[in-house]
């Protein structure tokens, strides 16, 4: 969205220069810059408070204290290559039970999984699990190396269930999730940052607008609530990343307005635009690299 006034360039009648962007005090300017990443984050606290109302899978671990309804055992990861891999177990599959055809064992919890896969080397054993609504089963065998001193068979997991809460409690919590994720986010932006500043950092975990896409559509397919959820942080991301102060942002914006107030006159209008076009420029760049990260992947 293009501010009216932003560039006085723009104001060719003189009758409407009151009402432009740089005839406002420079405390309304940055007022207005600051509004956009306010409203992104206000936004993402109504979507978090709206998934805890409606109920989202959460570890039963979480901080908080909150009764969860719905307590099953989640796969929360596999290793590449190993036999969950081969067999075809995958993130979010929820782990019903598990028999080695003499003894069959229901997942109440992640230790009983691991004690009864430990013991069982080079056993096949048949997990129950639901994914998607749907119940299969798989066999895989367990083998030693994967963990020390026992067999295994390369699966995270988590104990979750459903989080669902009143309208009063899911507001309070919504607000501390989103100041965890808008730290958590901008934490990470900071290490990319600081990594690429030493020519050491990973684009592979970068993600741009065909990534994000194919993102959307994992999340939808695993529920709205979830879909709410993934919403929630890219308006996070976008609040972050527009504070920050690089030319083309909202933050070199706010940064040329303090620089402004210091010096208590505007900056020239070509070395702002000058340098807002260097910052589009690099910032287009990066778009291309991350793009092109993310097709690599799919492909």
């Amino acid at each position: 969205m293009k501010i009216y006034g932003e560039n006085p360039d723009d104001v060719t009648d003189d009758s409407d220069k009151n009402r432009s962007f740089t005839a406002k005090p420079r405390i309304v300017q940055g007022a207005v810059i600051v509004a956009g990443v306010i409203f992104n984050l206000l936004l993402a606290w109504i979507l978090i408070s709206g998934t805890l109302m409606i109920g989202i899978t959460s570890p039963a671990d979480e901080e908080g204290g909150y009764a969860l309804t719905n307590s099953h055992v989640m796969v929360s990861g596999v290793k590449p290559e190993s036999p969950a891999d081969v067999a075809g177990l995958t993130y979010g599959d929820i782990l019903l039970s598990v028999s080695d055809g003499a003894l069959e064992e229901k997942t109440s919890s992640t230790d009983a999984v691991s004690t009864f896969v430990s013991g069982r080397e080079s056993q096949p054993i048949t997990f129950t699990y639901q994914r998607g609504g749907e119940t299969s089963t798989l066999v895989v065998t367990p083998v030693a190396g994967i963990v020390e001193g026992a067999a295994a068979i390369g699966i995270y997991m988590d104990e979750v269930g459903t989080l669902k809460l009143p309208i009063h409690l899911a507001l309070w919590e919504g607000m501390h999730k989103t100041y965890q994720f808008t730290v958590f986010t901008a934490t990470g932006l900071w290490d990319f940052f600081s990594s690429a500043l030493m020519g050491n950092s990973d684009f592979s975990q970068v993600t741009g607008p065909v990534g994000i896409v194919n993102a959307v559509g994992e999340a939808a397919g695993i529920g709205f609530a979830n879909l709410l959820l993934f919403t929630a942080l890219i308006s996070i991301n976008l609040a972050v990343i527009n504070v920050i102060p690089f030319p083309a942002l909202d933050g070199g914006r706010l940064l040329f307005i303090i620089i402004e107030a210091i010096i208590r006159r505007p900056i020239n209008v070509k070395v702002a635009n000058i340098t807002n076009m260097i910052g589009f420029a690099l910032l287009m760049l990066l778009m291309l690299a991350v793009t092109w990260n993310d097709v690599a992947k799919l492909l």
